[in-house]
């Protein structure tokens, strides 16, 4: 498995809609915004504390914004 099809298992399965912004493959970092589904009542400090969960467990590192620009989450990863 690469690493954005793990990135992409993780956010999938936190149940989020996700985009990669900007990715370098060879350098294995990934730029991603990530929102809540319409009707997703979860406070968003819970969803963030899930998918950091996921990442660190996975031996990424993750640094991310809340309500950047729009976004609910912009993370950066990078394993």
């Amino acid at each position: 498995m690469t690493e954005r099809q793990l990135i992409q298992e993780i956010l999938n399965t936190v149940d989020v809609i996700y985009d990669f912004v900007n990715t370098d493959d060879d350098k294995k970092e990934y730029e991603i915004t990530i929102n809540r589904q319409d009707g997703d009542h979860r406070p968003l400090e819970n969803v963030n504390k899930e998918i950091k969960h996921y990442f660190t467990d996975a031996d990424f590192s993750y640094d991310e914004e809340l309500n950047d620009n729009g976004d609910d989450i912009h993370v950066q990863v990078k394993r």
